[in-house]
């Protein structure tokens, strides 16, 4: 049985325990994996994320179709964000603040809607105008939305198909080893090229218009199979769009948003806050997600399938993942215990464990 080795790390990333934290500088990065040579405990197999993807060059590009964007720019698109989205739209006014910020919008229950990066544009002020990346699925969803609170302030708002999102990540990283954000041999045709705001773990996002390739402006670069992509954010328990983070049914603190700096709770209100800051405040988050290995991959598992303890107890559900990796909303108090997940032909096990991005007390 294939065991979960994502065990907490010696090393954390200092930033992952408020939303102000800005421990990453000019995308410069810390990434904790195994090195080449170390062995793994006994009866664990390790396969590192630079095995999974070759020796070809230094870095990998991914593109993102899953993903898209849409630009808004003009005088209130601050105020317009401010009050439907969970961060602080302040973090991108400051000067010499963020350039790039995770965040979700919620409903009036206070669960997630969307998930979101936001990104200063470059010909824009301060404030006045950012590019939306979204799950593509949702794209059309996001701009009724946004279009709802629009009412008389003074922004635009368009989706930008001529654009494709792109994830840059080191091809192969030692422990304790820093990570330089890469040169581009022609910044000007990048769009965005920012540090992924939600961990150190998930390298840089790069917009470019359709007809670049990355290859072209990154030096030591090659193309790489989205399904890797995946898989990395599977392995580290990052969560990215609908599957992983259902409209109407996820909630932001159980997502991990606070860890993925991606919410403030000092800022004014904004739709979905109440639930969400008396959670917050209690200090209990009984579920969370987590990631997970499986026995055995698992086909056509039905959306939300139950996870029990080997006991027959109710200890989560499973919400998505490419082979036998995943992620699935586990009950804290069984997050330890090797689990059933069943499908409609065979049982397997499912082990989960806390990635070293998370603080070390949860």
């Amino acid at each position: 049985m294939g065991v979960l080795c994502l065990a907490r790390g010696a090393f954390m990333a200092a930033g992952c325990l408020g939303v102000y934290a800005r421990k990453y500088t000019a995308g410069r990065y810390l990434r904790v994996t195994f090195l080449s040579g170390a062995s793994a405990p006994a009866g664990i197999r390790v396969k590192t994320f630079s095995q999974e993807t070759g020796t070809g060059g230094q870095f990998v590009c991914y593109q993102l179709s899953h993903r898209t964007l849409i630009k808004i720019q003009g005088q209130d698109t601050s105020p317009l964000l401010q009050g439907i989205i969970t961060n602080d739209m302040g973090l991108l006014e400051e000067d010499g603040g963020f350039t790039a910020m995770y965040s979700h919008m919620l409903n009036v229950q206070g669960r997630t809607l969307y998930d979101i990066m936001l990104y200063s544009l470059k010909e824009a002020a301060a404030g006045q105008g950012v590019f939306l990346e979204c799950d593509s699925t949702m794209k059309d969803s996001i701009l009724r939305h946004l279009k709802v609170y629009k009412l008389r302030r003074k922004v635009n708002i368009n989706p930008c198909p001529e654009l494709s999102v792109w994830a840059v990540l080191p091809q192969q990283r030692n422990a304790g080893e820093e990570a330089s954000k890469p040169e581009l041999s022609s910044p000007d045709k990048a769009l965005v090229w920012e540090a992924d705001p939600r961990t150190q773990e998930m390298g840089w996002r790069l917009v470019l218009d359709n007809q670049v390739d990355p290859s072209d402006i990154i030096a030591s670069c090659q193309r790489g199979d989205t399904d890797e992509y995946h898989r990395h954010r599977y392995a580290i328990g990052l969560p990215e769009g609908v599957k992983d983070l259902p409209p109407g049914v996820a909630l932001p603190l159980e997502s991990n948003l606070v860890f993925m700096q991606g919410i403030s709770f000092s800022k004014g209100c904004y739709i979905g806050q109440e639930l969400t800051a008396r959670t917050h405040h209690t200090g209990v988050v009984r579920k969370r997600l987590m990631p997970v290995r499986l026995s055995a991959p698992v086909q056509d598992l039905e959306e939300g399938a139950a996870l029990q303890t080997q006991s027959g107890k109710p200890a989560g559900k499973h919400r998505a993942g490419v082979g036998e990796l995943g992620l699935s909303l586990i009950r804290m108090a069984h997050a330890k215990e090797v689990l059933m997940l069943k499908s409609d032909n065979s049982t397997v096990t499912v082990e989960a464990s806390a990635p070293d991005w998370w603080p070390k007390d949860v």
